[in-house]
Parts: structure tokens; C-alpha cells; sequence
């Protein structure tokens, strides 16, 4: 992916936002920050008791919509994502459900698909969710996420034998605002196996089409 401010939010330029229930901010040419977990991935009683703490903070800071965190202070920003958005990836490190994921020859259906697209930035494939770094160009983002998880759902039913629902239908999108947040979220990326304590062969990490070893390898890459 090019580094040029571009790539980035632009607040000048036309934005189209979409809910369902997280916000979902569009706007061509952008990077965006993507997670996507497994169906299972987080327990319903813990999801419920965190949407209504999250509610009632947003509604004590005089907010209806998570959309509009940005019109808070950078200091109220920072201290709903210290009390939520932290809470909400620690969980799910926290390697609820059945973390198809961890099987090599489950996360290579997976791997295939996003080696083919070619706005691919940074990845990791943990246990039971997918953080990636990307920028669609010539197709939608909508349409790059359904073109990794519908195919691959299918393909891993099939493997392990089992039918219903495999990934959660609505993925957590955030478009990168700076190469500052570029940056933090690579980081991210790198650091995330070893936040969740996980071996080598209990997931995947890359960037584009290339695969690395493990994440201590894909971060000497990236400090180069």
C-alpha cells in the first residue's frame, strides 16, 4: 500500500456512513483498520453487559450513536477506548468458542483468499478473529470481506464437517486516519499473537501475499 495522505480519512471529502450495530464510515480510496471474528468468539453475557455500559457512557456524554464519539474531547475519546475498545479486543484474545483458527489447514482456506487481494497491507489470522490493514481500490470493502469470509465459510464447514453460521455477519471497520495510526495499527498487528500468549503455530501473520514464520520475524520486517 502507498503511503500517501490520500490513503487517509480525509474530513473535507464526501463520507457515507451506514449502521447496524457498529457504525460503518466509507469514503473512496482510504485505508481501513478491519476485524472480523468467528460466530462464538464472544460470549452473548459479556457482549450484552458491555453494550450497556458502553450506552450509558456514550448517553452521559450526550451521545446517541457511537459515530459521534469524534465530536468529544481527545482526552473523553481516549478514555471510552481505555474502558471499551480495550475491553472488547481482550476478550476476544481471550480465545472464546472453538478458535477454528488454530488449525493450519483451517487458517490456509483463509490465507488463500487474502493473498488475493491485492490492496492487502498487514494481517494477522488469530485463533478466532482477523485484524487487516486494507485498501480497496477497485472493489468496495463490503465486497473484499465477503469475498474472504463467504467462500472460506463454506470451504471450512466443509473440512471440519459442520454447517451453520462460521464467522459473526457484521466485521468492525475504522478508516486510518494518519500514517501515525497506520503505524499504530501494523504495531498492533505485530504485537497481537504475543498479547494473547499464542505459539507459532497457533496462527498466521503477513503482509500482502507473503507469510511470515511468527510475529517476531513480521516485526524485524517492518522495522527495517
Amino acid at each position: 500500500m502507498s503511503e500517501e495522505s490520500s490513503n487517509y480519512f480525509r474530513p473535507q471529502d464526501e463520507l457515507l456512513v451506514h449502521r447496524g450495530n457498529l457504525p460503518h464510515w466509507r469514503q473512496e480510496g482510504v485505508c481501513y483498520f478491519v476485524t472480523t471474528r468467528l460466530f462464538d468468539s464472544m460470549p452473548q453475557e459479556k457482549l450484552t453487559v458491555w453494550r450497556e455500559r458502553r450506552d450509558s457512557w456514550l448517553s452521559a456524554h450526550g451521545l446517541t450513536h457511537l459515530d459521534d464519539l469524534h465530536r468529544l474531547t481527545q482526552e473523553q475519546q481516549n478514555e471510552f477506548h481505555a474502558s471499551f475498545t480495550e475491553q472488547w479486543h481482550a476478550w476476544l484474545d481471550a480465545g472464546h468458542g472453538e478458535c477454528h483458527f488454530r488449525r493450519v489447514d483451517v487458517r490456509e482456506i483463509l490465507i488463500r483468499r487474502l493473498r488475493a487481494e491485492p490492496s492487502l497491507d498487514a494481517w494477522v489470522l488469530m485463533p478466532n478473529h482477523l485484524h487487516a490493514l486494507v485498501a480497496p481500490r477497485e472493489r468496495t470493502l463490503g465486497e473484499v470481506v465477503q469475498s474472504w469470509k463467504g467462500g472460506s465459510a463454506f470451504e471450512i464447514n466443509r473440512l471440519l464437517g459442520r454447517k451453520g453460521a462460521f464467522w459473526q455477519k457484521e466485521p468492525y471497520d475504522h478508516i486510518v486516519r494518519s500514517e501515525a495510526q497506520w503505524q499504530h495499527y501494523r504495531r498492533y498487528i505485530s504485537e497481537n499473537p504475543g498479547k494473547a500468549f499464542l505459539r507459532a503455530d497457533e496462527y498466521a501473520i503477513g503482509f500482502g501475499g507473503e507469510v511470515f514464520s511468527d510475529a517476531a520475524v513480521f516485526l524485524k520486517w517492518l522495522a527495517k
